[in-house]
């Protein structure tokens, strides 16, 4: 199946039998394409080796950074692909089940809007614990960490910046001067 037919809800049966990337969120398909731009992925490479690198957790054997494509398959009708995700958890399926602790999503021209609206709302009601937002136009980012349910906004970042995550018995960080190099 190259793309998803018109109907008015999908699940993961659905989303298995597609070709390309797609994500899908409440049951609404979202297209991955086109390729993100190589600045895109220089950053997301280079936050996931800080995030790597600086990386403490008790289940180390069990705490590791991923880059997409990966799956975290939320539900029967949420499939996402964060561009970068702290997971505590091993599998044997196609995908995560648990919530991250931490999500990085670097925007782009195509998925902006969503990486800010959609999907901060979907992180946010499935309690990622932190939510980082990169620009890698403006060299700035936004982390918001989750508190009653809710996300503030923790710090704002520029490429001189640094962001330490701790939650438990985990933690990591970001030297955005790295990132932005």
């Amino acid at each position: 199946m190259a793309a998803p037919k018109l109907m008015s809800h999908f699940t993961y049966d659905d989303y298995k039998q597609w070709e390309d990337s797609w994500e899908l969120i409440d049951g609404v398909p979202y297209a991955m394409a086109p390729a993100p731009y190589p600045k895109h992925q220089k950053i997301v490479f280079a936050i996931s080796k800080e995030l790597d690198k600086n990386l403490n957790c008790t289940f180390k054997n069990i705490c590791e950074v991923y880059i997409s494509p990966v799956d975290w398959k939320i539900d029967e009708t949420s499939v996402v692909q964060p561009d970068v995700a702290l997971f505590c958890e091993k599998t044997e399926k196609q995908y995560f089940s648990k919530t991250p602790l931490l999500v990085v999503e670097v925007l782009s021209r195509s998925t902006a809007l969503k990486d800010t609206t959609t999907k901060f709302e979907l992180y946010q009601r499935e309690g990622v614990k932190c939510y980082m937002i990169v620009d890698p136009n403006s060299q700035k980012a936004e982390i918001f960490e989750l508190e009653d349910g809710q996300y503030r906004l923790a710090k704002k970042i520029d490429q001189n910046g640094e962001y330490l995550f701790s939650h438990d018995d985990c933690e990591t960080g970001v030297d955005f001067g790295v990132v932005f190099e």
